[in-house]
């Protein structure tokens, strides 16, 4: 590593050092590292998905309440897929060293992610630590929606052709009225979201980091694209003593003086603060 970035390194560290609570925020980058596509532009998302390419449909055009009207075979061949791929996925050992470090935290910590994936979950975050913004391929709820009910996707086993990304087996239906079932996702231009589950996680999210006194927001994978993470951790960042370290391979830029950019990978960077964070007692 270059001398500037070993610098950089060391007040990634010592950031650690001075915060009480941890808020970790993480991006679609954060899952590359366990294996899992960023959909990064369409021909990251085609790479994913050739079928949908040969298509013409892009990755709004499938993460769409149309796409389950006009086509819900090939939605849930989609999110079918995305399902399964989750759930065999091991998350990496970043996030062990994140909980690591927030278990060391006088105030705590938690969790504000756009992924829909549970690897928080199940890398063992607790559920009362975690905020979905974007909601959670692991629960379901009515297309129409005849109720706010959300439930769980546990029961539901996709069968799907990958290849042509379509469903083959039977689809989720809603229990209440028998229509078909979607993601409880926040999709493009879904006026039908139900946002019960996530208006409850911010809530307990906001009363934890309003304990903090100097929390440090460590932000992972996040673009600019969508910028619901990034608007998240700068609006921590401004509190008084809020401080923001943004890991992120091409967009590291941080606003302030105060704050530090790492230009990694999410997994490389967090190896490294570990190591080094050793002379600054991480979390004392």
């Amino acid at each position: 590593m270059t001398s500037t970035l070993d610098q950089a390194l060391k007040d990634a560290a010592a950031l650690l050092a001075q915060a009480d609570f941890l808020m970790v925020a993480a991006g679609a980058g954060m899952g590359v590292d366990s294996g899992l596509p960023d959909f990064r532009g369409d021909d990251g998302f085609w790479r994913a998905y050739p079928a949908l390419r040969q298509g013409g449909l892009d990755f709004s055009s499938m993460a769409s309440p149309e796409a389950f009207r006009a086509m819900p075979e090939r939605a849930w061949g989609f999110y079918g897929h995305r399902l399964a791929l989750y759930r065999r996925t091991m998350p990496h050992p970043g996030f062990a060293i994140l909980k690591h470090w927030g278990e060391r935290m006088p105030k705590g910590y938690g969790v504000f992610t756009s992924n829909v994936d549970g690897q928080f979950q199940k890398a063992g975050f607790g559920e009362a630590l975690i905020e979905e913004c974007h909601g959670s391929i692991h629960h379901m709820q009515c297309t129409s929606p005849c109720t706010d009910e959300i439930w769980s996707a546990d029961l539901f086993e996709p069968q799907t052709d990958d290849a042509q990304c379509l469903l083959t087996g039977p689809y989720p239906v809603c229990p209440n009225c028998g229509a078909l079932a979607r993601p409880n996702i926040l999709m493009f231009g879904d006026g039908g979201w139900i946002p019960a589950r996530g208006d409850a996680q911010a809530s307990s999210l906001a009363r934890r980091l309003a304990q903090a006194q100097r929390p440090l927001v460590i932000e992972i994978g996040a673009g600019t694209a969508i910028p619901s993470v990034r608007r998240f951790s700068e609006m921590v960042a401004r509190r008084d003593g809020g401080r923001l370290l943004r890991i992120n391979l091409r967009e590291p830029a941080v606003p302030g003086s105060d704050n530090v950019g790492l230009p990694c990978g999410g997994l490389e960077a967090l190896l490294a603060i570990e190591q080094c964070g050793a002379q600054f007692s991480i979390g004392r």
